[in-house]
């Protein structure tokens, strides 16, 4: 029973250690540091662009604002250089309409996809 119990714990333990660990990897990645060398590396075609709106201008509250934290002007200036370094992501923002120079902000999610904020 002892065994069983000291087994019990130390799974448990193993198990809180894995989860820090990553929890502390997606605090990393929405960073400006950790944004801009995801949009530099990013292969992939799972991304989506949202508009922003000032939500304490927004008149419709039922639907509710897309909104997302605001960036410095230097943060916004990586993620805008970060987008032109990896010409194959430009290229496909740009066959989605996206104007690169209206990105305002990028976030991933933790399953790798990427939002695009655009004003």
């Amino acid at each position: 029973m002892n065994r069983v119990v000291t087994i019990t714990i130390a799974a448990a333990l193993s198990s809180m250690a894995f989860a820090g660990v990553s929890r502390a990897d997606s605090l990393e990645m929405n960073t400006p540091q950790g944004i801009e060398q995801t949009l530099r590396n990013f292969q992939g075609n799972d991304f989506n662009v949202q508009e922003v709106y000032n939500w304490r201008n927004f008149d419709d509250e039922t639907s509710g604002p897309h909104s997302a934290p605001q960036r410095s002007g230097e943060a916004i200036r990586g993620i805008q250089a970060s987008i032109d370094a990896n010409r194959s992501l430009a290229h496909r923002l740009n066959n989605e309409g996206v104007n690169i120079r209206n990105v305002v902000n990028a976030e991933q999610a933790a399953d790798g996809s990427v939002t695009f904020y655009i004003r």
